[in-house]
């Protein structure tokens, strides 16, 4: 029982911080609006993988190579508008007030899960990667599979939140290099849409 609970710790961790569409969106809104308002969007994976999880398990294995292609070009184009919201931050960007705007708190966590719904990623990696193993350890006992389960997301979760944190601690350094970041982050989401486009189209 622990060794599956610490694949899923390690799992949860490696999902978290590898780089993608979701961390850099997590990291322009706590650039942009401040961990207080961010930190609720690391509990977006609980929302979007429910779905995932059971989509992946049941069909992405057995799927054609071509609704895969549809994947990437409905991320990268939803990623591009993140970009476009970045952007627009960086250019409209207060010096006076960088912590101005935000919107609802619930809004950046229904954004967030559907960046993540809408991304290949997670279909991909519960598909070859983690769903195997979860399959495996529901095979033996649902409290195995339950205990892998808890320790990905409990993972996750703290990681992300610490990412969220992290880098919102960067507006400290004062206002411009915070949009300097803000601008940054917009170049790598565009970077990732456009890859993902790339990627569906190829």
């Amino acid at each position: 029982m622990l060794a599956i609970i610490i694949q899923g710790i390690g799992y949860g961790f490696t999902g978290a911080v590898q780089p993608g569409p979701f961390q850099t969106y997590l990291i322009s809104q706590s650039l942009q609006r401040g961990w207080r308002k961010t930190l609720y969007a690391a509990l977006a994976p609980l929302i979007s993988d429910g779905p995932i999880i059971g989509l992946a398990m049941l069909l992405l294995t057995r799927i054609p190579v071509g609704w895969e292609r549809v994947l990437y070009l409905a991320g990268g184009a939803f990623v591009l508008i993140l970009a476009w919201g970045a952007f627009r931050s960086w250019h409209d960007f207060d010096l006076a007030d960088p912590v101005a705007g935000g919107g609802v708190v619930n809004q950046g966590i229904l954004k967030a899960a559907l960046m993540n719904v809408l991304s290949p990623g997670p279909y991909l990696f519960w598909g070859l990667v983690t769903g195997p193993l979860l399959l495996s350890a529901w095979r033996e006992s649902w409290l195995r599979a339950a205990g892998f389960l808890v320790g990905f997301y409990g993972t996750m979760v703290i990681s992300l939140a610490a990412l969220i944190v992290l880098f919102s601690a960067a507006r400290r350094l004062g206002p411009r290099i915070t949009r300097a970041m803000v601008g940054i982050s917009a170049v790598m989401l565009t970077g990732f849409g456009a890859y993902q486009i790339w990627q569906g189209l190829g």
